[in-house]
């Protein structure tokens, strides 16, 4: 990997939380819910991050050692270990196509795979005075925990800002290698 490849990296990464920080705002604004044009209450929405591949890590391996293939037999790693994991999570749909594509960008990154829709039950309250109560006077509530939802915020900050140091660091080499070789 070149050195800006590594900034790549961190830009993709910084792409993929910013989706997650949004996929919580969404979570905590439609909390209380009742009503979606789909029918029913909203559902809360899950991130699932995947690896971008540069090529399996064979043909890396492979690529840094100058394409010498001793050492790991003729069958190679892939049949060591398996075909790995060529597709990730399915079943689910993207609730932000712009913003999900728009992190699958640099290889060795990572990238926003789908946004999911939990397949919970809704929470049920009694309030028959609700204009969404059934005949039983229960209301449907998405099952949208505030505390889990702050804990997903403040996991994605952090994420955020330590790839947000990670590029402010490798531009502090980058300036330092000019240095140098002025």
């Amino acid at each position: 990997m070149n050195l800006f490849g590594v900034m790549d990296v961190s830009a993709s990464a910084l792409r993929a939380e910013r989706v997650r920080a949004e996929v919580v705002a969404s979570n905590m604004a439609n909390a209380e819910t009742t009503r979606t044009p789909e029918g029913g209450p909203y559902q809360r929405h899950h991130v699932v991050f995947a690896a971008q591949s540069g090529g399996s890590f064979e043909q890396s391996l492979m690529s840094q050692m100058g394409g010498a293939s001793d050492g790991f037999g003729s069958s190679g790693i892939q049949s060591e270990f398996g075909a790995g994991f060529k597709d990730g999570p399915g079943g689910g749909f993207t609730a932000f196509p712009d913003e999900a594509t728009a992190a699958n960008g640099a290889p060795g990154g990572v990238a926003v795979s789908a946004v999911i829709a939990d397949s919970r039950a809704p929470l049920r309250r009694y309030d028959p005075q609700h204009p969404d109560a059934g005949p039983d006077g229960f209301v449907a509530y998405p099952d949208i925990n505030p505390l889990t939802e702050m804990t997903d915020l403040m996991g994605a900050t952090r994420s955020y800002g330590m790839n947000a140091s990670a590029v402010q660091a490798e531009k502090n080499m980058v300036a330092s290698s000019l240095e140098i070789l002025k």
